[in-house]
């Protein structure tokens, strides 16, 4: 099962895979990745794919250093114990309701 805690634990042991995606899209939002795991170490998930492939995953909101808003969507392989950073930004207010509900 896709918890918090799974990718809370990746992030702890460095068992973390950053996708190419994920990288440029941390250094276009100017993010590091402390921040960004900051952000997962505090934050809470929002959304969750059970039927992504290759694993489930799921979208987590959390704060930055500064407590400006952060989403990023992490899968985790349950059989190796490692966490994959597919995605990061900083969500548009446009588009998200306290920044944890999509506007219609």
């Amino acid at each position: 099962m896709l918890t918090l805690a799974n990718i809370v634990s990746a992030i702890q042991t460095s068992q973390v895979r950053i996708t190419d995606h994920a990288d440029e899209e941390a250094e276009a939002d100017n993010l590091t990745f402390d921040e960004i795991y900051y952000s997962v170490l505090h934050g809470e998930i929002i959304e969750t794919y059970f039927s992504d492939k290759p694993y489930p995953s799921c979208l987590i909101y959390g704060k930055s250093f500064s407590a400006e808003p952060i989403h990023s969507v992490w899968a985790y392989n349950k059989n190796n114990q490692w966490g994959v950073l597919i995605t990061v930004y900083r969500p548009n207010p446009e588009r998200w309701i306290n920044w944890k509900e999509r506007k219609i």
